[in-house]
């Protein structure tokens, strides 16, 4: 099995459902999924109500799931499978570019996203952190996320602007900017040698002292506060001793 899925204690492969409109892109996910033994295919769907029924009798650990579909659209079913299938986490398909609903699946309850010219690689990195529990946003959707996000945020009236960094501990600060350039917990704890437990616990700390609902508004935040800037390569930290 996977070192990945391992660690997040999963037992057994990774049950995955493939929804998506395109039969080519359907097939060629299930096809580089299939070929790992630590995750097994388990149906596939080419609209969201049709992936509703699959989900429901396949109950698999992750949706992967396209946003514009006939029928029912990805966020509609995002919503409805965390709704009567909570224990299905969905990872959204978006060639971005075309996609203005990535926010709405966030609200819906999507764990993440996959571009659809992503690399086997990271197709296979983006399941596998999803089915271990942890939300993913990856850098280059991050960077385009926040992009797009910042200028109506920045305008919205009556918004409160996030408190600031003085009450965060270094490490704290260190691992809310991890967060924010789309590192699952998993991989926060080993680029600052401590454990994944740690992590969590930091986490958890950066969103209660930030009164943030979670690691979406802790992502805007950063940027917000000035870790990060849009356009600008992240430059790697030095870890620092808790």
């Amino acid at each position: 099995m996977n070192d990945l899925a391992m660690q997040h204690g999963q037992q057994g492969p990774i049950r995955v459902v493939v929804v998506d409109d395109q039969p080519l892109i359907r097939q060629g996910f299930s096809m580089i999924l299939s070929a790992h033994g630590d995750i097994d295919v388990v149906g596939e769907a080419g609209d969201g109500a049709a992936a509703l029924k699959v989900i429901a009798a396949a109950k698999p650990d992750v949706a992967l799931m396209d946003i514009r579909m006939p029928v029912m659209d990805g966020i509609e079913a995002t919503s409805l499978v965390r709704r009567d299938s909570p224990d299905t986490r969905v990872l959204i398909l978006t060639t971005f570019a075309h996609d203005d609903y990535v926010t709405d699946a966030l609200g819906a309850g999507a764990s993440g996203f996959v571009l659809k010219d992503a690399t086997p690689d990271e197709l296979l990195h983006a399941v596998r952190v999803v089915a271990g529990g942890d939300a993913l946003l990856s850098p280059a959707v991050t960077t385009r996320l926040i992009e797009r996000l910042l200028p109506s945020l920045t305008s919205t009236p009556g918004r409160a602007a996030p408190r600031g960094l003085e009450g965060l501990t270094e490490r704290e600060v260190e691992v809310l900017r991890l967060v924010a350039t789309g590192r699952s917990n998993l991989e926060i704890a080993a680029q600052l040698f401590i454990s994944e437990a740690t992590v969590k616990t930091h986490v958890s700390h950066v969103l209660a002292k930030l009164e943030l609902r979670d690691r979406v508004q802790a992502v805007i935040a950063a940027y917000e506060l000035g870790l990060l800037q849009p356009g600008r390569p992240v430059e790697p930290l030095r870890p620092s001793i808790d």
